[in-house]
């Protein structure tokens, strides 16, 4: 399917500025969830622009610069891991989405999001599961959320080098639990999660 395509057939139902939503982070046992929403000019496209989890990381960082090069407006959010176990990953994911949107800087007619609806914001939204194939403008947000969850998460390894952030960004691999059920979780942890709380407990680390 072209995923530019499907924003121009939104585009073509009268509205004029659509704003793609994706998220990154849900599913790591560390870290923070990153959401982004971008607005990419009509007409224009971005060779090769496509689901951020089917681009390496190297060719992802070069389209991060060239969405933030070509886009009418970017916004970003982010919901920290104490967070996240307060109020469940869900809700994380969904704040840190309302939190992109509001930092865009003109307010967008339509939002294209993935899977999910966010109730607390008014604007018209459409919600696709996998969205990031669907549309051009949540692969866009994908790539956004992505590099900078990445970013934040080596910022992370400087700070506790004992897990390998750098490596799995926080996702549960092998070598992660490894090292959680080693040295226990670290301040970005996310403790609410069943794989980090069973070791917590196991370890007495409150």
């Amino acid at each position: 399917m072209d995923i530019y395509r499907y924003d121009e057939s939104v585009l073509e139902k009268g509205f004029k500025r659509i704003a793609g939503i994706d998220e990154a982070g849900r599913g790591p046992l560390a870290g923070p969830v990153v959401a982004a929403a971008v607005v990419l000019p009509r007409g224009q496209k971005i060779e090769r622009l496509r689901d951020s989890k089917k681009v390496p990381e190297k060719e992802r960082e070069f389209l991060f610069f060239e969405i933030l090069g070509s886009c009418v407006d970017v916004g970003v959010g982010m919901i920290d891991a104490d967070e996240i176990d307060r109020i469940n990953i869900l809700r994380a994911t969904k704040r840190a989405m309302e939190k992109a949107v509001n930092d865009l800087s003109t307010e967008p007619d339509i939002l294209v999001i993935d899977a999910v609806h966010l109730s607390s914001v008014s604007i018209e939204q459409i919600s696709h599961i996998k969205g990031e194939s669907v549309s051009a403008s949540i692969a866009a947000a994908s790539i956004i959320a992505k590099v900078v969850r990445d970013r934040l998460m080596y910022q992370y390894h400087n700070i506790y080098p004992l897990y390998g952030f750098e490596k799995h960004k926080g996702y549960g691999t092998k070598e992660h639990i490894e090292k959680l059920r080693h040295y226990g979780p670290c301040p970005i942890h996310r403790k609410s999660f069943e794989k980090v709380m069973s070791l917590a407990l196991s370890l007495n680390i409150s």
